[in-house]
């Protein structure tokens, strides 16, 4: 029996998407993608016969799609924004594929994350400065409580997604003194994306400005200052 494929899209320039991720999409019999957060090119180079848009739809109606798709010897390709083992809600999908007895399989993707950084031309682990990335959100409808306060006590790269929506409250949380570099990028790798740096003190309000609400990474820390404090030559080219 076929499987289902869990695809990461990539984050937005739809040549970010792996080879595999890719060749899945073109020759896939339906597609089930994440509306918005995918590039619509992706979805046009599917020749799927059937794509649907997962925005608003339930669990329980996707999963009798992809169930049957497969009992019928159709290639189906859940198609997922960025790398789909960060906030993707994968697990869920798999718990009822599972009840259903279908096998499915994961293509990762690269990350917001990773556009992020590249966007910016700079790492988030560098030595001297930070060894450590925390991947963390804030507390929403979704979730009760979050840890920023306690993660960001380290002093570590943070980068903090799903709260662009009201940075206000996520740096209000922050330990980092309020003078720490901190970037805000819309859409990273998209045509419109955009990028505001300022610091932790300054960052909510600089993204207020600029119109940034939503779809957007926060990122903290060192390594995206003008200034590298502490960084030492990495021995790999010493």
């Amino acid at each position: 029996m076929n499987s289902v494929w869990f695809v990461g899209a990539g984050p937005g320039d739809p040549d970010l998407i792996t080879v595999k991720g890719n060749n899945l999409i073109s020759s896939a019999d339906l597609l089930i993608y994440a509306g918005s957060l995918v590039n619509p090119e992706l979805v046009r180079r599917s020749s799927a016969s059937e794509k649907y848009d997962s925005n608003g739809m339930s669990l329980e109606e996707m999963t009798p799609l992809m169930v049957q798709a497969v009992r019928d010897g159709k290639k189906v390709v859940r198609l997922h924004s960025g790398d789909p083992a960060l906030y993707g809600a994968i697990i869920e999908q798999m718990e009822l594929l599972k009840k259903e007895g279908i096998s499915f399989e994961v293509v990762p993707g690269v990350s917001s994350l990773f556009g992020a950084a590249a966007a910016l031309q700079t790492q988030l682990t560098l030595r001297g400065v930070s060894e450590s990335v925390i991947i963390t959100r804030p507390a929403g409808k979704t979730l009760e409580h979050d840890h920023i306060t306690e993660y960001s006590q380290h002093h570590e790269t943070m980068a903090i997604f799903l709260g662009s929506d009201r940075l206000a409250e996520v740096v209000a949380k922050i330990s980092h003194p309020p003078a720490t570099p901190a970037v805000v990028i819309y859409h990273a790798t998209w045509p419109d994306q955009k990028i505001i740096r300022g610091t932790v003190g300054t960052i909510a309000q600089q993204a207020k400005d600029a119109g940034i609400c939503r779809s957007a990474l926060l990122l903290i820390g060192d390594v995206f200052g003008d200034e590298l404090p502490g960084h030492v030559r990495s021995e790999l080219y010493s």
